[in-house]
Order: C-alpha cells, then structure tokens, then sequence
C-alpha cells in the first residue's frame, strides 16, 4: 500500500496544487475501508466523504454545492469548507476545513461522476458487483434501514445509468484476503497485464 501511495504522490496536480482521487463504486463495495487504509499510507491524507455532501433530499444532486465549496476554493489553491450532512438530525452542521493537501480522496458512491471528471487525478473503482454490494451494505446497516435502502438502491440505478463512472475508471480495486487487487480499467494505460496485491506492509509487485 504504500508504494501505491507513493506513485499517487509522483501524479500531476488535478485541481489546484492537489491531486484529487476519486474512490467510486457501488454502496458496500467497500470504498470507505479502502479509502482508510490508503489515506494512512499516504500520511494521514484528507478523505472527503461524499455522505458528507449528499442528503436525504439530494442523494445525487449535490454537484453544485461540491463545486462550490470544495472544487473551486482547491483550484485557486485555497483551503476549502464544506457543511457535513448529519444523516440522523437531517440537518448540515457547522462548515469544517478541507486543507488543499498534496493528495485528497473523494470517497463515496459517484465520486467518479461527469461533472468531478475533470478535476480527478485518477478515478479508482471497487470491483464488486452491485448485487453483492447491496447485500452487503444491507447485511451492515440492519433491518432498520431496510425503507432507506429500498430508496437508495433505486437512485444507485437511475444514477448509474445515467452518470456511470466504472467505463472511466484507471484502476479497479478488489478486497483479496487481508489486501487488495488492482488491475488497469477501462480508462488505465494498460501498462501491466497481471494483478498487483496491495497490501499494509511492502510489496515487490509495484
């Protein structure tokens, strides 16, 4: 893993002096586990949690207010604030910094949309299918978020079919074990034909 973050680091800015890496997949594909473990490797590196972003009222259509308060103040090389969403009092709190760092991930479901595109300095995406990520994410929040699952399940869908990011993706990420695969995605530069396991101690595949 940290040579991984080590070839993150050696990217070209995206956005501003900060290289953004969107972490995309399906709801419990295991983007936010991964995100932690990469954002330790890479020293502690800001993650910016898209259900910070999103709301009840907005599970998608939250573009504008992450162009506002994050894309815009990072590529004039400001630090930026965002209001996190608290999903049990329905309500944004107070705005918290997001410091224009030398690698920030954006970590949740359409990280990898059109309109953030642009801005990435590379797209990774959990490969996993969505059923089974479904299963999951319903298996780790319980039955009583059953109603809210039922619902988010039908966005996913609309999302995805109308914004996918797995077809721009430059790597796809798979849990293996106690690592991860990697391989090239549809997006990648095909520079390696075999699977890399990343792991949280070093590798000699990288």
């Amino acid at each position: 893993m940290d040579q991984f973050a080590s070839r993150l680091l050696r990217l070209s800015p995206s956005c501003g002096p900060v290289r953004l890496v969107g972490v995309d997949g399906h709801a419990g594909s295991g983007k936010s586990t991964f995100a932690a473990r990469l954002a330790r490797a890479l020293g502690g590196a800001p993650v910016l949690r898209l259900d910070d972003i999103a709301s009840h009222d907005e599970l998608f259509e939250w573009t504008d207010r992450l162009l506002t308060q994050v894309i815009t103040p990072f590529s004039r090389g400001e630090s930026a604030h965002y209001a996190p969403y608290d999903w049990h009092a329905r309500a944004f709190g107070p705005p918290v910094p997001l410091p224009p760092s030398p690698v920030v991930l954006v970590e949740g479901v359409g990280a990898g949309r059109r309109a953030l595109r642009p801005f990435l300095a590379l797209l990774l995406w959990m490969d996993l299918p969505r059923e089974q990520s479904w299963a999951r994410g319903r298996a780790r929040d319980g039955e009583e978020q059953r109603e809210f699952w039922d619902t988010w399940v039908r966005a996913e869908r609309k999302h995805f079919a109308d914004d996918p990011s797995e077809p721009f993706a430059d790597w796809l990420v798979r849990q293996c074990g106690e690592g991860y695969e990697v391989r090239s995605g549809p997006a990648g530069t095909g520079e390696t034909d075999h699977f890399l396991t990343l792991s949280d101690g070093p590798s000699p595949m990288w």
